[in-house]
């Protein structure tokens, strides 16, 4: 569920750490995508990852005999492979908890950070189930436990510096290179610092100002609002944002997020393109589309 609500929360855990919020957006962005929940069972969960090699450690005896002849448990990471779908995830946490429940959830990695819950101790929380309960609670509580982990990590200052390899070394960990980490959080930070085709880079709200206002503003009179375009969030682009929000049926809060900026991209009539009515808007003042 990527909306407003979910940047705003990142915009709350931002400011407490001290760092933007799309450098957190970044992270979040790289471990689930941005996404906090799936529907399993008729229930909005967590999104999780079952790490097999973790539960093997965990266990001993006839109970890690068990979890490997079930296929739940393997000496090397990897080996267990985690299903496609969120709700196969699920039961494939539901069967190693019937072998070990505490075991099994120290092995998933939890929520929109994909926290592992083997840190509980380490975080401050009384127990694994405490830090479950945290991650399935709400966005806010997965954003919370994911901040934990940074505060913790002592890995705010690398996201301040925007020190990508020193945060993917303390976050992925040291085979961070494999997999690009480093290189995959400078993308998603450049994307959600600047944004895409006009698209705010978290939200954009009353008193900012910048590019991203600007393009927002020649959105809103590309649906009929006089704006001046000044690249300052004031109190009339508020007023536009929020007539427009509430003429597409959208959360009326003066706030442009991503459902908001993509309603900005149609027209009641269907068609309608930020990007080319810019580009027509350029060629009428300078008779060319770029500048």
């Amino acid at each position: 569920m990527l909306g407003e609500a979910v940047l705003t929360e990142i915009e709350k855990i931002a400011e407490r750490l001290g760092i933007e919020p799309a450098a957190l957006a970044a992270v979040a962005h790289i471990e689930s995508g941005l996404r906090t929940h799936a529907m399993v069972g008729g229930r909005a969960e967590p999104l999780i990852r079952f790490e097999g090699h973790y539960f093997d450690r965990r266990l001993s005896g006839a109970k890690r005999e068990e979890a490997r002849l079930s296929g739940l448990a393997s000496p090397d990471a990897g080996a267990i492979a985690n299903p496609a779908s969120q709700s196969a995830r699920w039961s494939l946490l539901a069967r190693a908890a019937r072998i070990d429940r505490r075991a099994a959830y120290e092995s998933v990695s939890w929520g929109i950070g994909q926290v592992m819950g083997a840190h509980w101790a380490w975080l401050g929380y009384a127990s694994v189930d405490a830090l479950v309960d945290e991650a399935r609670s709400s966005t806010a509580g997965q954003l919370n436990l994911m901040a934990r982990y940074i505060d913790k990590a002592g890995l705010a200052e690398a996201l301040r510096r925007r020190d990508w390899v020193a945060f993917a070394r303390g976050y992925n960990g040291p085979g961070f290179r494999k997999n690009g980490y480093d290189r995959k959080l400078a993308r998603a930070y450049t994307r959600y610092s600047r944004g895409n085709a006009g698209t705010p880079s978290v939200l954009l709200r009353r008193g900012m100002r910048g590019d991203g206002v600007r393009n927002l503003q020649i959105g809103l009179n590309g649906h009929g609002f006089s704006l001046r375009i000044d690249g300052v969030f004031g109190p009339q682009t508020e007023d536009a944002v929020r007539r427009f929000q509430d003429r597409w049926g959208l959360l009326v809060d003066g706030i442009v997020g991503p459902a908001t900026m993509a309603a900005l991209e149609k027209r009641e009539s269907g068609g309608f393109s930020l990007s080319a009515w810019f580009e027509n808007l350029l060629k009428r003042l300078f008779g060319r589309a770029t500048l």
